[in-house]
């Protein structure tokens, strides 16, 4: 928590000597924001692929959802334990990725929007993919 608030508290003070903190966030770029949130987060915490980078701070549990992995936090060692459980929590870490995106939107904007952009059509297709395997199998199960 002392991290979190120092990196929120750097930024804000940066923000405001450099005359940024008076930017607005869109309507627009809060839902970009708000999906993109939602998948890195989950990118982070659950995919498979990004199981190495947790490895150190978790333990493998069983499988998830379509390519995601179940994993809980080691329990050796306070810190490991609790970064274990943040790099496995995707509602936890939701609030630094959106944290970070309202940074970048404050000091690179730009480049913000064209990762957070990037993200949100990622997670626009996972959902696709999921309504079009569940139609296929409604469809099935009807034959």
């Amino acid at each position: 928590m002392t991290l979190f608030g120092g990196l929120a508290g750097v930024a804000g003070v940066v923000a405001a000597l450099r005359g940024t903190a008076e930017r607005r966030i869109s309507p627009y770029d809060l839902l970009l924001m708000t999906a993109a949130t939602h998948k890195l987060a989950r990118l982070i915490a659950k995919d498979a692929v990004t199981s190495p980078l947790r490895m150190p701070f978790t333990r493998y549990r069983e499988t998830g959802g379509p390519a995601e992995v179940m994993e809980e936090p080691r329990e050796e060692g306070q810190l490991r334990h609790a970064v274990g459980e943040l790099v496995s929590c995707p509602f936890c870490l939701a609030v630094w990725v959106a944290t970070g995106f309202s940074i970048g939107f404050l000091f690179a904007p730009r480049f913000t929007r064209v990762v957070a952009s990037m993200l949100t059509a990622v997670a626009g297709s996972d959902y696709l993919r999921l309504i079009y395997a569940s139609l296929q199998q409604s469809a099935e199960q009807q034959k």
